[in-house]
């Protein structure tokens, strides 16, 4: 009986490789974001954080994170150069557990994007709560 529900639900499925490039995409997204961040932490007379070896440690984090975050982008981008288009998956259950509206579109394909998901220039005082 299972069978013959399935045959009749929608299907959802997507290429792999379509899904893993908006992963890649948000990992870039992701790096940029943090980047955006340094400048702000850098500056020396920022009294932000107290001690300038702390001031050091943050900075390095913040680097290396830029940098994993782009190493992963890179391994999914070729690894998903080599993934053949007829495979196929439904990420229905994986989109319900980002909680993040703009990212959960972004990743079902539900919009078409060009550069950056997030707005990188906003009036001074505009706020996003959640």
């Amino acid at each position: 009986m299972q069978s013959s529900l399935a045959s009749h639900a929608p299907s959802n499925d997507e290429s792999l490789s379509d899904i893993l490039m908006r992963v890649v995409s948000e990992l870039h997204d992701v790096a940029y974001l943090i980047e955006r961040i340094e400048p702000f932490l850098s500056d020396s007379g920022s009294e932000g954080i107290a001690d300038s070896a702390d001031r050091v440690m943050v900075m390095q984090g913040i680097d290396l994170a830029v940098q994993k975050a782009r190493g992963l982008a890179e391994f999914i981008d070729t690894v998903t150069g080599s993934i053949p288009e007829e495979i196929l998956v439904d990420v229905t259950t994986a989109l319900n557990l980002v909680k993040l509206a703009d990212m959960q579109r972004s990743l079902s394909g539900g919009m078409q994007r060009h550069g950056h998901s997030q707005p990188l220039k906003r009036a001074a005082g505009d706020i996003d709560l959640f």
